[in-house]
């Protein structure tokens, strides 16, 4: 059956209107076929017709920064440093490894929320406990398959020791603990490798190609040069996006003058040669100009997680900087653990205006439009579907929501993009469609009974809780070696600041 969008208005990111003039839009198979006059005029006689009178036809939303297995943990931590946060988030912990059901039901969880707010795309950099197995990927995947949505996984997964991922730790720690801290992991670099293996020729292109594959290092310091590399093989053969945390946090900045010989972790990834245009540099707080300048010489994306850097207290990345440059900005919720919603519009919202405390010159500070070229194109661009999403045209893959302008946010409608950005919250949202099937409907998800996931939810994490509690416990007996290395990179000075306050920080 094909769809057709009768009357609506569509998003502009470019010029003054915002939106264009009421017009028709014709759906067929995954694709946008036609828009204007010819979409009515040459639409077959199986045609669903949608009235889209006061509606906005805009491109879906882009999550293009997402961690799946911990969207059960929301609400479970305070606001902590990462270095500490990840001692309570994420330990390797075998009482902590999932059932490939509990797998499901959490990455559908957080389909449900996206879908329903308009989200019809997400790039999953998923780190599993204590390991991926086949089983644990294939129920990740199966949840993206059943959802609707279009999804992108990559293993998240370190092949270093611990003392080796942070600066500062084998002076603090005891000898018997630093030995433990010391110890390689089990699960080696061809065991990581093998479960790519499996990832990339079960799933990659599934679903008609609704499912991709990509690959991730973690982060540069969390990985050998050997695996590293490896990585970029299989990127650069496949065509993958390649996910890599860098400078979040002053402590990595610290981090490099400990075992880079000074140099940033970026300038460290340049000098191995693996800074690429198929790289999203994820956070990109604590960089400096040569880093930048590094960044836009390989065509790197940068993947921004605002709320994720207030809750963890990383920083304020330096927007006005990275978009001088032509460097593209995709936006992320990270994970749930550390925003506490998987809700694009709030992060949207937020880039629009944390970067406006970063100095008093408000010509550089974020516009609207700025920030959903970043929601769209930019998601796009990190996901290397530039030319297939992030824009209603013929030809492209028919990723949509339709948001309803007849809500209180655009009541009255004085600017469209503001409106978007600052009065919208995803309640506006009354259809998502991904590769032309409409998975959200008038209040309802067409592809999974939320009722009774949420039931099932409550029931298997009820039943998890005291497991994750004890890990918290036994997690604890670090705490006062992390929290000393935290300060102590905290006091170090790396020549910037990127807190909000006391400069000398």
């Amino acid at each position: 059956m094909s769809t057709l969008f009768r009357g609506v208005h569509l998003l502009e990111l470019d010029g003054d209107r915002g939106m264009s003039p009421a017009t028709d839009v014709r759906v067929e198979g995954n694709r946008i076929t036609a828009v204007g006059v010819e979409a009515a005029s040459r639409s077959p006689n199986d045609v669903r017709v949608i009235d889209g009178r006061s509606k906005l036809l805009m491109p879906g939303l882009i999550n293009a920064h997402f961690h799946s297995p911990v969207n059960h943990m929301k609400g479970r931590l305070d606001s902590l440093p990462l270095e500490i946060f990840m001692l309570y988030e994420s330990p390797a912990l075998e009482a902590l490894r999932p059932s490939p059901r509990e797998a499901y039901v959490r990455t559908q969880l957080a389909c449900a929320e996206m879908l329903k707010t308009g989200v019809t795309a997400v790039q999953d950099d998923a780190f599993f406990i204590p390991e991926p197995t086949p089983d644990i990927i294939d129920a990740v995947m199966q949840a993206y398959a059943d959802s609707g949505i279009r999804a992108t996984l990559a293993l998240d997964e370190p092949n270093l020791p611990e003392l080796d991922k942070l600066p500062f730790l084998k002076e603090l720690l005891p000898p018997d603990m630093r030995a433990e801290l010391a110890k390689p992991r089990a699960f080696g670099m061809q065991s990581l490798l093998g479960m790519y293996h499996h990832l990339i020729t079960r799933w990659h292109g599934a679903e008609g190609g609704r499912l991709r594959a990509a690959v991730s290092c973690s982060a540069p310091q969390r990985v050998s040069p050997a695996y590293f590399h490896a990585l970029d093989d299989l990127s650069c053969t496949h065509g993958l996006p390649f996910y890599a945390h860098m400078l979040e946090t002053k402590l990595q900045r610290v981090l490099g003058r400990e075992r880079f010989n000074g140099r940033s972790l970026i300038r460290y990834v340049s000098d191995l040669g693996l800074l690429s245009s198929r790289m999203n540099i994820i956070h990109a707080v604590w960089v400096d100009e040569d880093d930048l300048d590094l960044i836009a010489a390989a065509g790197s994306v940068v993947a921004h997680n605002p709320i994720s850097n207030l809750r963890l207290g990383s920083g304020v990345m330096p927007f006005r900087a990275i978009r001088q440059r032509g460097i593209p900005i995709c936006l992320g919720t990270d994970e749930a653990i550390a925003d506490d919603a998987v809700n694009m519009w709030a992060v949207a919202k937020m880039a629009g205006l944390i970067h406006n405390i970063a100095g008093p010159d408000y010509e550089s500070w974020p516009r609207a439009g700025e920030i959903l070229d970043c929601l769209l194109r930019g998601g796009a661009r990190a996901m290397g579907l530039q030319d297939e999403l992030g824009a209603v045209e013929a030809g492209r893959l028919a990723d949509l929501t339709l948001v309803d302008l007849d809500s209180l946010a655009f009541i009255p409608l004085n600017d469209l993009h503001r409106q978007l950005v600052y009065c919208e919250s995803g309640a506006s949202v009354v259809l998502t469609m991904v590769a032309g099937r409409i998975v959200f409907e008038d209040g309802r998800l067409t592809t999974m009974d939320e009722a009774a996931l949420r039931a099932e939810a409550r029931e298997l994490f009820a039943a998890r809780s005291p497991t994750l509690h004890a890990a918290s416990k036994a997690a604890g007996r670090l705490l006062p070696y992390y929290r000393a290395m935290y300060a102590k990179a905290a006091a170090s000075d790396v020549g910037m600041n990127r807190w909000v306050g006391d400069a000398r920080h």
